[in-house]
C-alpha cells in the first residue's frame, strides 16, 4: 500500500521541504543576533511572534525556490526512486536553495549599511563596477565569519539531507492506479504551493508583497525581521517601482504641501563660487559640532578640523539624507530629488532632460565639474554627471597615478583633494564644483603612512571619519591662499550614514542623520540651526545664494532665504519597506497605500 500511494516518497518529500524552514528559521535567528541593535526585539514572546508571522513569507520564498525540486519529486515516473534520478533531485534542491540562503547571509551585514532586506535593486551599487568579484572577494574576507557560518549551515544541512532516503525497490503492479493517484497528490501540491506564494487561498487577495510585512508590526523595522531576503528579491525581480499613483487629496492640500516652483528674489553683486562635498558615509554622528555630548553619553568626535570649520559656519543639526545609498545622494544634493525604493538614477526617468542645480549655474555662466576618485563610471556617477550637464568629470583616470589607489574604491581623499584643489586654480571663475569621496568606506582602511595616527574608535569607521578630516584640513589650508578661496561657498554633507555607535543614531529617524555645513570666508553664514533640513533642500539653498531669481522646479527649500517659505520644513525619505515623512516632531510612515503610523519624535 505504501508503494501503491508513494507514501515514503511523499513523507520524504515533506521531510526535505521542513529543512528548508529549519534552516531559513535558523538564519532568521542569526539576522537577529547580528542586528540586535537596530531590530529592537524585547522579548522571546516578540520574537516567537513575528517569527509566526515570518512563515507566510518563508512559504512563499520556499515553494518559489523549489517549484523544480517539488515538480521532480511528484512527476509519475517510475524512475523517481533510483540512485541516479535522486541523485539529480539533490542538486537541484542544494543549487537553489543555497543560492537563496545566500542572500540571508549576506544581509546578516548589509542590513546595518542597508537598513532594510536587499532588494533586486541592490544591483545598481554594483552593476558599473568592473571589480565586483574583487569587492566579493574583499567582503568574503572581511567576514569571513559569516562564509564559515554558512559553509557549517551548508554542512549539516546535507547530513541532515542524507539522513532520510527513499527506498530504490522497484514498483510491481497497478502502474495506472500508480500514475492517477500520483497526478491526484501532484495537483493537490500544486494548489498548496500556489497558495503558499499567494499567502492565502482567497481570491480577492493579491499575492503578499514586501508591504504586507508591516500588518503585523508595532516598530516598522520589525519587517525586515519578519521577511526573508530570497522572497525580497524575488518579488521586486522586473518590477518597476517609479509609478504614476493617484490619491484622493484636496487641492488646498495639494498646493500647501507640494510646491515645486520657486523663485528667490535675492541679488548678488559679485556670484560666489560653490563647492560641495558630498562626504562618502559620513553620518552626523561622528561630528562633535553636529553633537551635544551632555545629551550622548561617553560622546566623542573623530573631526578636530570639521569641528573648528563648524564654529565659522552655519550647521544644521537635524539634516537628513533622503536615500541610503551613494547613488542616491548624488540626484537628492544636485537634483533635488529623493530616491525611494530605487535609485533615480536607474528609474525610466534619469536620461530626461532634468533641471538641476548643475543645469542652471551653466546657464549662467558658471564653470562646472564634478569629481570622484573611483574608476571612471562607478556608481553610475559619470553617466548621470553627463545628464546633468557638468562641463568636466574628473575621476581616476584624470588623477592618472594609481599608486595612490586604494586598491577597492579609489583614490585616496588628501591627494584627491589636492587634486581638486589645483585643478580649481586654473578655472576661471565663477565655478561650481562638486566632489564625491571616497575613503570613509568599508573596508575601512587608511592609507599605511598614517596608520596609528587617527584614533581607532569604536567601530572602523572611526579612523576613516579622523582621515578624511585631516584630508579636508589639508584641503582648506592650501585652498585658502589662492585668490579664489575668498569668494567661494563651501557646502559639506554626506550620501547616507555608516557604523552607529550611539544608541541615539540607532533611532529609525536618526540612521538617515547626515551633516549640512555652509562656511563663506568672509562669515555671510554662521551659526546653529535646529530645524529640519535635508539634502534635497541643498539645490535650492545653492540657487539662492547666487542670486538665480528666476523660477525654478526643485522639492526642498532655500535653507538661507530670508523670506519665508510657505511649506513648513520636512523631511522624506525611504527606509525598511515604508516612506518616511517628518514634518515638526511628528513622523509619518506611509506604505504607499495608506498611513500606517504616526510617532512623536521627541
Amino acid at each position: 500500500m505504501q508503494q501503491f500511494f508513494r507514501v515514503q516518497e511523499y513523507k520524504v518529500l515533506i521531510y526535505r521541504l521542513l529543512l528548508v524552514y529549519l534552516m531559513y528559521a535558523f538564519s532568521r535567528f542569526l539576522f537577529f543576533i547580528y542586528n540586535y541593535s537596530f531590530l529592537e526585539i524585547d522579548s522571546v514572546v516578540e520574537y516567537l511572534k513575528l517569527s509566526y508571522h515570518g512563515l507566510a513569507f518563508d512559504t512563499a520564498a520556499i515553494f518559489y525556490l523549489n517549484s523544480l525540486f517539488v515538480l521532480l519529486s511528484m512527476l509519475p515516473f517510475v524512475i523517481n526512486t533510483h540512485k541516479i534520478y535522486q541523485k539529480i533531485i539533490f542538486y537541484v534542491y542544494f543549487t537553489t536553495n543555497l543560492i537563496g540562503m545566500s542572500f540571508n547571509f549576506v544581509d546578516l551585514i548589509y542590513y546595518k549599511f542597508n537598513y532594510n532586506r536587499t532588494t533586486i535593486s541592490e544591483w545598481d551599487v554594483v552593476k558599473n563596477e568592473d571589480n565586483r568579484f574583487e569587492m566579493f572577494a574583499r567582503f568574503a574576507v572581511s567576514y569571513w565569519h559569516v562564509f564559515l557560518l554558512f559553509i557549517l549551515t551548508t554542512v549539516v544541512w546535507i547530513v541532515l539531507y542524507k539522513k532520510v532516503k527513499i527506498s530504490t525497490k522497484p514498483y510491481s503492479k497497478g502502474v495506472l492506479s500508480y500514475v492517477l493517484t500520483s497526478v491526484a497528490c501532484f495537483l493537490l501540491m500544486i494548489t498548496l504551493m500556489v497558495g503558499g506564494i499567494r499567502g492565502d487561498f482567497r481570491k480577492s487577495t493579491r499575492p503578499i508583497n514586501l508591504v504586507d510585512a508591516n500588518r503585523h508590526t508595532s516598530k516598522i523595522q520589525h519587517a525586515d525581521f519578519i521577511l526573508n531576503t530570497p522572497f525580497t528579491i524575488i518579488r521586486t525581480f522586473n518590477k518597476k517601482t517609479f509609478k504614476k499613483v493617484s490619491y484622493d487629496l484636496k487641492k488646498p492640500e495639494v498646493d500647501r504641501l507640494v510646491q515645486p516652483l520657486k523663485a528667490y528674489p535675492n541679488t548678488v553683486k559679485n556670484k560666489p563660487n560653490i563647492v560641495v562635498f558630498i562626504t562618502e558615509s559620513y553620518g552626523r554622528e561622528y561630528i562633535g559640532a553636529f553633537n551635544d555630548p551632555t545629551q550622548i553619553k561617553d560622546y566623542v568626535s573623530y573631526t578636530p578640523f570639521l569641528d573648528s570649520l563648524a564654529t565659522k559656519s552655519l550647521i544644521f543639526n537635524k539634516a537628513y539624507a533622503n536615500g541610503r545609498k551613494s547613488i542616491h545622494g548624488m540626484s537628492s544634493v544636485l537634483a533635488g530629488i529623493p530616491s525611494f525604493k530605487d535609485a533615480f538614477t536607474s528609474s525610466p526617468y534619469a536620461n530626461q532632460d532634468i533641471e538641476s542645480v548643475v543645469s542652471i549655474l551653466n546657464s549662467e555662466g558658471y564653470d562646472t565639474s564634478f569629481f570622484h576618485g573611483a574608476p571612471n563610471g562607478s556608481m553610475g556617477f559619470l553617466g548621470f554627471s553627463n545628464i546633468l550637464g557638468f562641463d568636466n568629470y574628473y575621476g581616476k583616470t584624470e588623477f592618472n597615478n594609481d599608486a595612490l589607489f586604494d586598491g577597492v574604491w579609489g583614490i585616496w581623499d588628501d591627494p584627491f583633494f589636492q587634486f581638486m584643489k589645483t585643478t580649481l586654480d586654473t578655472k576661471t571663475t565663477p565655478f561650481f564644483s562638486t566632489i564625491f569621496t571616497v575613503t570613509s568606506h568599508e573596508p575601512y582602511i587608511i592609507p599605511k603612512e598614517y596608520e596609528g595616527v587617527f584614533p581607532k574608535g569604536d567601530v572602523p569607521m572611526h579612523q576613516c571619519v579622523g582621515y578624511t578630516d585631516f584630508a579636508f584640513k589639508q584641503f582648506f589650508e592650501a585652498a585658502k591662499k589662492e585668490p579664489w578661496f575668498q569668494n567661494t561657498i563651501f557646502i559639506i554633507t554626506a550620501d547616507h550614514s555608516n557604523q552607529i555607535r550611539y544608541s541615539e543614531y540607532r533611532k529609525l529617524m536618526n540612521r538617515l542623520a547626515v551633516p549640512i555645513m555652509i562656511y563663506s570666508p568672509n562669515g555671510e553664514f554662521t551659526g546653529v540651526k535646529s530645524e529640519l533640513a535635508q539634502q534635497i533642500d541643498i539645490y535650492p539653498t545653492i540657487i539662492d545664494m547666487v542670486g538665480y531669481n528666476k523660477p525654478f522646479r526643485s522639492w526642498g527649500r532655500s535653507l538661507v532665504s530670508e523670506k519665508p517659505s510657505k511649506m513648513d520644513p520636512f523631511v522624506v525619505s525611504f527606509i525598511g519597506q515604508n516612506y518616511m515623512y517628518s514634518e515638526g516632531n511628528i513622523i509619518c510612515i506611509f506604505d504607499g497605500v495608506k498611513a500606517v503610523g504616526f510617532y512623536d519624535d521627541q
